[in-house]
């Protein structure tokens, strides 16, 4: 809920209010993203949805729109412990713009870190690294601050790959 809602509005719900107000939001349909399993386990998430969903993002100085065409935004992500830094991000992100291609998207949009140095504490992890990003096809299109970049992909939908084929 942290890019969904104001400052205030996340701390005031911080904790099962939050968590509340997500449930409401999938409840509807209104929360996109994709899952990643082992088995039956869910061990990775990733949120993306077009960026007007996101209202904080709108609110930052370093994540200010480039432009005025319409994207669809990645806003983070969660991978199990044990199954970190196994590339898990990589097929989140691919999967990702699958779902948003077949939603419309032309544009999928990134806010990853860029670190500075190899350790990087888990908590700066959650919207995820550069490094994961390029791997799935983005490339950086903006850098507002030394350590997080926009980075987009194009998207190519399942129509016009059609089109383009024949």
């Amino acid at each position: 809920m942290y890019w969904r809602r104001s400052r205030p509005e996340y701390e005031k719900g911080k904790g099962n209010a939050n968590r509340r107000a997500f449930k409401r939001l999938v409840a509807r349909g209104a929360a996109h993203g994709v899952l990643a399993y082992s088995g039956r386990d869910p061990v990775g998430w990733c949120a993306i949805g077009p960026r007007g969903d996101f209202p904080r993002l709108a609110g930052s100085r370093v994540l200010q729109p480039i432009d005025d065409r319409p994207v669809w935004s990645v806003t983070c992500f969660f991978v199990a412990r044990p199954l970190r830094r196994r590339g898990l991000s990589v097929g989140l992100l691919s999967a990702a713009v699958e779902y948003a291609a077949r939603r419309g998207a032309r544009l999928v949009e990134g806010y990853p870190q860029a670190p500075r140095s190899a350790k990087v504490p888990d908590v700066f992890a959650w919207t995820g690294f550069d490094a994961a990003f390029r791997q799935a096809g983005f490339e950086e299109c903006a850098r507002r601050s030394p350590t997080r970049p926009i980075m987009r992909r194009s998207v190519q939908t399942s129509a016009r790959r059609l089109r383009s084929s024949t």
